[in-house]
């Protein structure tokens, strides 16, 4: 018999997808993790089980605590669906301008969810710091501290990167994927870097986030703005520390879009925004490095959190990015 035990069993080991219209334009191999279909239907479940359970090992989160997060959405969803499971409260700030459906997703869960204005990190008032603050003034409480804290990126260490290179034989030329705390991306970056010094890493970066100028030019100067969500920084943050780039590609909103809808109409995925950014990312670098290789990137989560924003035609044509 093969049974898991509850949501946090069924955590992890998701089947990688050929993505077939973009592989046969580039001659490349291109695939994407597919961790939409982890149980909260995000990458970040993976991140939210690992800090929980770090927090537990080390005593600092005991029956009936809170944990409390500053989070675009999927961290939080994935912490309120592993709060549920283990007998916790979930706080969660997030910020108004993140979709209606992730909001109305957490509230569903059963977490508290505090909606603050969408300032930049420099700010006291930004989302991540008003949490931390918040935890600290509650009893019997955790911060989860996705940005800095590196449970984060281990949890791709210990499990996406070995996926990964079990699932392609180790036949993997290049790892691309936009980074938000960075956990995702540094954390199968160091893992694929250890087990072949020659596969490259990229980052993945929309508009308006500093990261490909600091790969670029060492310096965090970012410019423009961008429609996705929980991507891209004007920071190295904790889990991003260290870890291995080799290259950086930006993708622009319209880029993005485009590939969204190509993976809808010709692959059947009806993706998140940042999964444009990732599969943009991965279909220009295949242009740059030649057919033959095989470059895997990752599918963060699927499109229903984002039905009345990038899958409605009157909000994208006010944006002026309406596909053809």
């Amino acid at each position: 018999m093969d049974i898991k035990n509850g949501f946090v069993a069924t955590v992890g080991n998701t089947p990688l997808i050929r993505l077939n219209s973009f592989s046969e334009e580039t001659g490349c191999e291109i695939l994407g993790k597919a961790e939409f279909l982890n149980p909260g239907g995000s990458v970040k479940d993976r991140a939210a089980l690992y800090i929980i359970e770090d927090a537990e090992r080390k005593g600092i989160l005991k029956p009936g605590g809170t944990v409390v997060e500053g989070t675009a959405g999927n961290t939080g969803i994935g912490l309120a669906h592993i709060c549920n499971a283990k007998g916790y409260k979930c706080l969660i700030i997030i910020p108004e301008t993140q979709s209606q459906e992730k909001i109305d997703t957490l509230k569903t869960l059963g977490a508290e969810v505090r909606l603050v204005p969408a300032v930049p990190y420099k700010d006291p008032n930004n989302y991540v710091k008003v949490s931390g603050r918040v935890a600290a003034e509650m009893d019997n409480a955790i911060w989860a501290n996705q940005f800095e804290n590196l449970a984060n990126r281990q949890a791709h260490y210990e499990t996406t990167g070995p996926e990964i290179w079990s699932q392609t034989d180790g036949k993997v030329d290049a790892w691309v994927a936009a980074t938000g705390t960075g956990g995702t991306y540094a954390g199968v970056s160091m893992y694929l870097k250890e087990k072949n010094p020659d596969i490259r890493c990229v980052v993945a970066d929309p508009m308006g986030s500093g990261l490909y100028s600091y790969v670029k030019t060492g310096e965090i100067t970012p410019e423009g703005s961008s429609i996705t969500e929980g991507i891209g920084n004007s920071r190295i943050t904790g889990n991003m520390e260290g870890a291995p780039i080799d290259d950086a590609i930006q993708v622009d909103d319209r880029e993005c879009i485009r590939v969204i809808y190509q993976l809808l109409n010709q692959e059947g995925l009806f993706m998140g925004g940042s999964v444009g950014i990732n599969v943009g990312a991965a279909l220009a670098l295949a242009k740059q490095i030649g057919p033959g290789k095989t470059i895997v990137t990752v599918l963060c989560d699927g499109g229903a959190r984002y039905q009345s924003r990038i899958y409605n035609r009157e909000w994208l044509a006010s944006k002026g990015l309406l596909p053809s």
